[in-house]
């Protein structure tokens, strides 16, 4: 089974992995009024033709694509990008043949300029407008110093960024000139699974290239963090390295997506490939060709859905909500009282479904908006007001995300404890604070020895900072929870626990007996 670190983003020409893009409009395809009959909502009303079948595909269909193609192809191109790759400096051994060397740390500072390598790179990407702007994936371009679009009747053209949306990948360019053939996202036509699909693109530089398939699923979310705020369309046309940025059509030649990444274990295609839907697509760069800056609400916290293994552990009537893992220190969230354990259960009187939901519709909000949360913390319900963040880059939110290394536990040094649940606890003193650098802000009881049968992945100086929906400041809060979940029949007893690599949520199966 794929595991999601084989999600592969890019598909730019020279990487070592793939993607694609989809994007494009209704074209006035004669065949397409052959069938059903448009309806005022942008969708296909049922037909009395095909069998009896609600949808009658145009004559041609799935038989040849061609039509489509010759149609909408000229609004395809190609975009060649060029990065600087910093130079390394080396030092050669001495005595040893050459290529045998050490690299020179580049010192702050040191070095001209633009000094380094070029690295050359190639993508997809298709005119939405007359006027010269085109549409393509965000990690195509974001390091470029030089973009070259390559049109279909083969003039070449320097392009420059209008904007990008790191948060979607997707990004704008802009080449100088007029009457450009262009397509336009379709919103109101909805695909569906089984519904073909036909990608155009640029894979490994050669251009002028259509694939097609279905579409195999859809609201695939969460699929990379990068990309938050997308529930990429999924389709099996084969997408390959330079496809992405490129347009995917419907058999009207419609634009219902731009492909941007592939599952893959190889970095080839396997038929896994995922679209940012134009539903998603059309605002965002309706917005970078106005020239505005994308700024979501922020919260700071990390958060996470809650499993129903999870909700049983905790004696909850439903696992929707959103379980607060982490709060960033000195965060909106932090400053509007919002504590790790927490359970987000609605948003401005909105009832929260799970993290993506709680996640996105924090995104919509302003910078500076008020936003109520609805809780339940220690197992009462009460209300938080956070007024919202800006959302910072995806840099500046990768800065602060490196874990810290575990702590070495020197020889003789464990720490007798009591026996609960199959680990070894001790109040949390000050002595075993400094032994395990546990924060000032981290408060529990700590873990003295390793976890021992199903508790055996804790290690001595993990804290226990939470147990069922209640807060931990003894070992006779943790061995209450215990009791408390053996007494209810649950399978386990719920902990949220501190470690250095992070905060974790778990289900703690419980020994019949100690």
């Amino acid at each position: 089974m794929m595991k999601r670190k084989e999600f592969m983003l890019g598909a730019v020409a020279g990487l070592a992995f793939a993607a694609a893009a989809t994007a494009g409009g209704v074209i006035d395809w004669p065949s397409a009024q052959a069938g059903p009959v448009a309806g005022v909502s942008g969708r296909l009303a049922p037909s009395a033709g095909a069998a009896g079948l609600a949808f009658a595909p145009p004559q041609g269909a799935p038989l040849s694509f061609a039509d489509i193609f010759q149609q909408v192809a000229p609004a395809v191109v190609q975009i060649d990008v060029r990065t600087r790759v910093p130079r390394q400096r080396t030092l050669q051994l001495p005595g040893f043949p050459p290529g045998f060397s050490i690299p020179i740390p580049q010192e702050e500072g040191q070095g001209e300029e633009g000094e380094g390598a070029t690295a050359l790179g190639a993508g997809s990407g298709f005119f939405i407008s007359g006027d010269g702007y085109i549409v393509t994936n965000n990690h195509v371009v974001a390091d470029a110093t030089e973009i070259t679009v390559r049109l279909t009747d083969e003039r070449e053209l320097p392009a420059r960024v209008i904007g990008r949306d790191e948060a979607t990948d997707l990004a704008v360019i802009k080449v100088e000139g007029a009457n450009f053939p262009f397509v336009t996202f379709e919103e109101a036509a909805q695909p569906r699974v089984g519904d073909w699909v036909i990608a155009v693109g640029n894979p490994f530089g050669l251009g002028g290239t259509a694939t097609a398939g279905i579409v195999s699923g859809q609201g695939r979310n969460q699929l990379d963090a990068s990309t938050p705020y997308t529930d990429y369309l999924q389709i099996d046309a084969a997408i390959n390295r330079g496809n992405s940025g490129g347009p995917t059509f419907d058999i009207y030649g419609r634009v219902i997506g731009v492909n941007s990444a592939i599952l893959s274990p190889t970095g080839g295609s396997v038929g896994i490939g995922f679209a940012i839907p134009a539903s998603v697509a059309k605002p965002i760069t309706d917005r970078l060709m106005r020239g505005e800056t994308i700024e979501r609400g922020y919260l700071g916290v990390e958060i996470a859905s809650i499993s129903r293994q999870q909700q049983q552990a905790m004696g909850l009537d439903s696992s929707r909500g959103a379980f607060v893992n982490g709060v960033t220190p000195g965060g909106p969230a932090d400053r509007g009282g919002l504590q790790a354990g927490d359970i987000v259960l609605s948003l401005n009187g909105q009832a929260v479904v799970d993290s993506t939901d709680l996640t996105r519709r924090v995104g919509q909000a302003r910078p500076g908006d008020n936003l109520r949360l609805e809780i339940l913390r220690g197992g009462r319900r009460q209300t938080v007001t956070v007024r919202s963040g800006t959302r910072p880059s995806l840099n500046e939110l990768n800065a602060g995300s490196g874990a810290p290394e575990e702590p070495e536990t020197a020889p003789g040094s464990a720490t007798a404890g009591v026996a609960v649940g199959g680990l070894t606890v001790a109040p949390l003193t000050a002595a075993l604070r400094n032994q395990y650098s546990i924060p000032a802000r981290v408060e529990g009881v700590v873990v003295t020895r390793p976890g021992r049968g199903a508790a055996q992945g804790f290690q001595p100086g993990y804290v226990i900072m939470l147990a069922g929906t209640a807060p931990v400041r003894s070992v006779a809060d943790l061995q209450a929870a215990v009791q408390a979940s053996r007494a209810a029949g649950r399978p386990g007893v719920f902990l949220h626990v501190w470690t250095p690599q992070g905060n974790r949520a778990v289900v703690l199966e419980l020994p019949e007996s100690e």
